[in-house]
């Protein structure tokens, strides 16, 4: 059955709404609220039962499916270096270098780099565990240091190949990869800026944090040195970086092939979680069970929310919100507007930034000559806007929203307050510099 536009979006804000009531007045876990949300979307749009669970196991299939191995290891990485003292000797290291007052901007600028050649979920999972050791020892608050993490990958991963959303956007839209990256970095700068900013400001004082997420870690007798520290961390960050800008065409022998394989995120964490255990002399089994069962259980409960969020964003996207609002505006001479407002709508509505590139990059093609946009200059800055509307709002639909809320240990609250606001600023700025750079070039 057809619905109209208006009904689409009050659709999507009672869900959000229902999140959010249940999960900070009622103390409802987050995977029922979430359950409860995709059920009242789903009668909503007048979906039998059966089908609303049917695209319910799809979505939440489709998480699991790209990001339960990741999780699974990450986490078990995280609580490894934590054990081990790592994340200590990390943060020691960092604040002797830069000092507590900069803390929070050497996480976004560590972001912003290891989020060139990783996805931003991975990458968190990969740092989290030395950016809560960060908070800890500079008394900055975990809100800011997480959201300051959280925002520098996220900059990047919107904007520049070769992340899927920018990348399967340029082959689109006919996009040149080198200028897309060029450019790319340059926009996303003072997005990353915007997002530290905020985290700073929104971060301030206390901030919700449930409390299972902050134990302290386990007391040791002897800290690894600063090399083995960094390995576990910095090893699948190379690993995954050659796969993504060394491996070219469908070549599979000799060392590429290797590369290519050990680039894999479940693979690249893993050997991570191998050379975790490196940083401590001796083991016992006791310890060994003791922490590996602690892992598992607390990537279960992780990935139990995250998936949920993953069956929102494809009940939401079941609705066709996007098509709709794509024939309700009137293009004119929107020009880079129409592919932003297209891109946030999607991306608000059913979570996912590469989804919503992606699915605005179909729909945009063949309107470019009605925007004004269908020379070389027009199609970058098409790419770029549909970058910056990726990024807004990240909320309660997007994995990446869990991801951190959970490896940070921030409740719903926080989250919404510094996390979500900070990804809409973000999302207007990049469009400010993409507006400013339409009247340059």
């Amino acid at each position: 059955m057809t619905h109209s536009l208006p009904y689409l979006l009050f659709l999507l804000a009672a869900g959000v709404a229902v999140i959010v009531l249940m999960t900070t007045k009622l103390r409802v876990p987050a995977f029922f609220a979430l359950l409860a949300a995709c059920l009242l979307v789903g009668t909503g749009i007048q979906f039998p039962l059966t089908q609303t669970v049917d695209v319910m196991k799809t979505g939440f299939g489709n998480i699991m499916k790209s990001l339960g191995l990741i999780i699974a290891l990450g986490t078990t990485l995280g609580v490894l270096l934590e054990y081990t003292g790592s994340t200590t000797v990390m943060a020691s290291a960092l604040l002797k270098l830069l000092g507590n007052q900069l803390a929070p901007l050497a996480m976004s600028i560590t972001g912003f780099v290891v989020g060139l050649p990783i996805f931003c979920d991975s990458g968190y999972i990969v740092l989290s565990g030395l950016n809560r050791s960060m908070a800890k020892r500079t008394g900055i608050s975990v809100a800011t240091m997480s959201v300051s993490l959280a925002t520098g990958l996220y900059a990047i991963h919107c904007l520049v190949p070769p992340h899927p959303g920018a990348s399967a956007a340029a082959t689109a839209i006919g996009v040149d990869f080198g200028r897309l990256i060029l450019v790319g970095v340059l926009v996303a700068l003072p997005a990353m800026v915007v997002g530290n900013l905020w985290a700073r400001y929104a971060g301030k004082g206390s901030i919700e944090v449930e409390d299972d997420e902050m134990d302290e870690a386990t007391d040791v007798d002897a800290l690894p040195s600063l090399l083995k520290a960094c390995l576990p961390v910095f090893v699948p960050i190379i690993l995954i970086a050659l796969k993504s800008f060394m491996i070219a065409g469908n070549k599979t022998s000799g060392w590429l092939s290797l590369a290519n394989a050990l680039g894999d995120p479940s693979i690249a964490l893993l050997v991570g979680v191998l050379l975790a255990f490196n940083c401590k002399r001796k083991w016992t089994k006791a310890e060994l069970h003791t922490l590996l069962h602690n892992s598992v259980e607390k990537a279960g409960g992780i990935l139990m929310i995250i998936g949920m969020g993953g069956a929102f964003g494809a009940i939401l996207a079941a609705t066709k919100i996007g098509e709709h609002f794509g024939q309700s505006v009137a293009l004119g001479s929107m020009g880079i507007f129409f592919p932003f407002l297209l891109t946030s709508v999607l991306k608000t509505a059913q979570g996912s930034s590469t989804v919503a590139i992606i699915t605005a990059s179909s729909l945009v093609l063949p309107l470019l000559p009605a925007l004004g946009l269908d020379n070389e200059t027009g199609k970058l800055l098409c790419v770029l806007a549909m970058g910056a509307g990726s990024m807004m709002i990240s909320h309660a639909n997007d994995a990446y929203f869990w991801v951190i809320a959970k490896f940070s240990g921030l409740g719903m609250k926080a989250m919404l307050r510094v996390y979500s606001v900070a990804s809409l600023l973000m999302g207007l700025t990049t469009l400010a510099m993409v507006y400013l750079l339409s009247k340059i070039l």
